[in-house]
């Protein structure tokens, strides 16, 4: 397992997954590392996938100072693995929460992003709201599951302020298109793996900076694929076109009857969709 160092001198890991022209993989949660992403759905078979281990998660390490669990400094790990890799720009895939820290290095290094694969993104980087009505309309789309009653009852009094602790938990089959026992252990696993420390400090005062966000990424020329959900709670479609919007070059997929988790719900459509986007995608940055 290949390691590089951090500007505060954190060693941080990372994994190589297949061969060719690299594609630097941030895993969402917060808080999880690389090993939920598994390998994509196959994408390794097409691309070579370098799936970094956030700090505190997987093989690297936990930093002496949990403030830096921030969001804005795991893109300063970025760009420190930018530096380690010896590449004059990357092609950057970011899932859910790794979306922010994704849009958060494109924001500040524009220069240095050949293009960027958002899956089921997170929206908080650029300040863009997910309402509970928008969030409704997802939930009643799945009310012919054989689990819906009482995960949205768990969501009603989510939305409403009123959650109790077993609420959080009620609601993850609406992560995904099917809720079994596969998508079940799944779940699990990340729940057990996730680092609370890392996510409690993920998004804390300071991380996000959504104007200035919006603003570099208006004028950025590198190609942009957003992958929504069709039923995704976590980030509604429309709430997925209205991230496409704020890039000049962009395109959004969506998978339909698809939760939070694309690769898993259809791994072949996942892996068509990125490899038809970055088959279009000029090589010239990376190349230097």
């Amino acid at each position: 397992m290949p390691t590089f160092t951090a500007r505060d001198g954190t060693a941080l890991a990372y994994h190589l997954r297949g061969a060719g022209d690299p594609l630097i993989c941030v895993p969402g949660g917060p808080g999880l590392d690389s090993g939920h992403l598994g390998d994509l759905g196959g994408l390794s078979a097409r691309h070579e996938l370098v799936l970094l281990d956030n700090r505190g998660t997987g093989g690297s390490a936990t930093p002496a100072d949990p403030a830096t669990y921030r969001c804005d400094h795991l893109a300063d790990d970025v760009e420190a693995l930018r530096g380690h890799l010896g590449l004059p720009a990357l092609d950057l895939l970011g899932h859910s929460a790794g979306t922010n820290v994704v849009l958060t290095y494109a924001a500040r290094y524009p220069d240095r992003v050949a293009s960027l694969v958002l899956l089921n993104p997170s929206p908080h980087a650029v300040g863009l709201e997910v309402t509970a009505d928008a969030r409704r309309a997802v939930v009643a789309q799945r009310a012919n599951e054989p689990w819906f009653a009482p995960a949205a009852a768990a969501f009603e009094r989510i939305a409403t302020g009123k959650a109790g602790p077993d609420d959080f938990p009620a609601i993850a089959p609406f992560g995904f298109r099917h809720w079994d026992e596969t998508t079940r252990s799944y779940h699990a696993d990340c729940e057990r793996l996730r680092n609370a420390t890392a996510a409690a400090a993920f998004g804390a005062e300071g991380a996000f900076q959504p104007e200035t966000t919006r603003a570099a990424l208006s004028t950025m020329d590198a190609p942009v694929l957003v992958v929504a959900g069709g039923v995704d709670l976590n980030t509604p479609p429309d709430v997925a076109a209205a991230l496409a919007g704020l890039f000049p070059n962009a395109t959004l997929a969506t998978l339909p009857n698809s939760g939070h988790f694309c690769w898993l719900d259809d791994p072949g459509w996942v892996t068509d969709t990125i490899t038809a986007f970055r088959e279009r995608t000029p090589r010239t940055l990376r190349q230097g």
